[in-house]
């Protein structure tokens, strides 16, 4: 398997609301303390074909803005198979 690399656009950032993890022991309120995971969608363009992908982000880990580029590594026989590095 080769690997290639290109860059790649966050066009889509999603929110997971039912999957929140609270970071206080002691809370004021529903959503004090409350981080959610997200999932970022990026758009790719290899061998001159679009493509897309889905990346889970975890709980408190930074999160790419919709327009930011990544790095997205794909295979170069199957470009749809990809990893995104954010």
């Amino acid at each position: 398997m080769q690997q290639r690399e290109t860059m790649g656009t966050v066009v889509s950032v999603a929110r997971q609301w039912w999957l929140k993890v609270n970071t206080k022991a002691i809370r004021t309120g529903p959503l004090d303390g409350a981080v959610f995971p997200h999932i970022i969608k990026v758009s790719y363009t290899a061998d001159g074909a679009e493509y897309s992908k889905r990346k889970w982000i975890g709980a408190g880990s930074p999160v790419p803005g919709i327009g930011t580029g990544v790095k997205v590594i794909y295979d170069a026989e199957k470009p749809s198979k990809a990893k995104i590095v954010c």
